[in-house]
């Protein structure tokens, strides 16, 4: 396994990382959507809380306070109990559950979009074996999770711990001397206590972000080998084929276009064909194409040209001669060096002038 593992030394290919895409195989953090929990409770406790909690707190204590009002003599009268302590609770509970529930959903779409892959909630026999969870267990993964886990423990633990014990004075004061305040004074220290969890578990969240993507990315490594075998289906691929034709046709057509701006003249046909020639007795002894094209290329050959006060020389007959038997980037055939020579000693004459 070590060995396979170390001979898998090239970067995934697109091909690769997008059909481990497809099967739902993409780096995921657990811990994102934990965070992100955490943040909406913290959420809640600030702005729902404080409006909603205390007339809960109050409500409860006035049932405790007066057992009269709710006598339970009947199966009946405990029911309409339940149900009312049910529905005052339920009324405080339901905006918690939507913003942990939304929190949590948005860190996940954060990492990944969401999709459905059937494969991955298929049983497998893998993920239920012993022998299977028993390598996961001292696997490097299992080694990180034993890490994180630890972290959290101590990290979360050790700020628990400060809060309540700056407060111990407090708590103190308020459970056995003022407890009219005890609701009040429970908010703000859930408040303290969460915002505490958050902040130790901000460096947990974005390592683990960082490493789950740096892991998928190793476990998507390729042998030198597989690269070939993928390259040489590709190559049988028509569609695979035209991609590849259309993005180095894209390439070129990106690379003529910024090689304008430094030719001497453009020949042209006035409107469906135009080609960028360069001649510099200090580059080459012959002109050279910088860039050619038809029609709409044609025209954007000459928007540039115009713009970088290039000379446009229209010659009909030449031009069309030439297109065909001329390469970007290749200096032009000897049946043509006479024609082209009296175009530039034209256009150098217009140019001193």
């Amino acid at each position: 396994m070590s060995e396979d593992r170390e001979s898998k030394t090239e970067a995934a290919s697109e091909k690769k990382i997008s059909d481990a895409i497809a099967e739902g195989n993409t780096p995921f953090s657990r811990e994102a959507p934990v965070f992100a929990s955490i943040l909406g409770l913290l959420i809640f406790l600030v702005f729902v809380a404080r409006d909603q909690g205390l007339p809960l707190v109050q409500r409860l204590a006035l049932i405790l306070e007066q057992p009269r009002n709710f006598s339970v003599e009947t199966s009946h009268d405990a029911m309409r109990l339940v149900h009312a302590l049910a529905l005052e609770t339920g009324r405080f509970l339901l905006p918690v559950l939507v913003i942990l529930l939304v929190a949590g959903i948005a860190a996940s779409i954060f990492q990944n979009a969401p999709r459905v892959v059937f494969d991955r909630i298929q049983p497998k026999w893998s993920r239920i074996s012993p022998v299977a969870g028993w390598n996961r267990l001292f696997s490097v993964q299992g080694f990180v999770e034993f890490g994180k886990n630890l972290f959290k423990f101590f990290a979360i633990g050790g700020m628990s711990y400060m809060v309540l014990h700056a407060d111990r004075h407090e708590i103190v004061n308020v459970m056995f001397v003022d407890p009219v305040g005890l609701p009040e004074f429970l908010l703000t220290l859930s408040v303290r206590l969460v915002s505490a969890v958050s902040v130790a578990t901000i460096a947990l969240v974005a390592g683990d972000l960082v490493w789950t993507r740096v892991r998928w990315q190793r476990d998507l490594r390729m042998s030198r080998q597989e690269v070939k075998d993928e390259f040489k289906q590709l190559e049988g691929d028509p569609l695979v084929k035209a991609k590849m034709r259309s993005l180095a046709q894209d390439r070129l057509r990106k690379q003529m276009m910024a090689a304008v701006p430094r030719a001497t003249m453009i020949l042209a046909n006035p409107t469906h064909y135009a080609i960028a020639l360069r001649y510099d007795q200090s580059e080459n002894d012959a002109p050279t194409v910088l860039a050619k094209g038809a029609d709409l290329i044609a025209l954007r050959i000459r928007e540039i040209a115009e713009k970088h006060r290039i000379e446009v020389v229209v010659d009909k007959a030449l031009t069309r001669a030439m297109y065909d038997h001329v390469e970007v980037n290749q200096a032009i055939p000897a049946e043509f060096y006479r024609a082209v020579a009296n175009l530039l000693v034209y256009v150098m004459t217009r140019k001193r002038r």
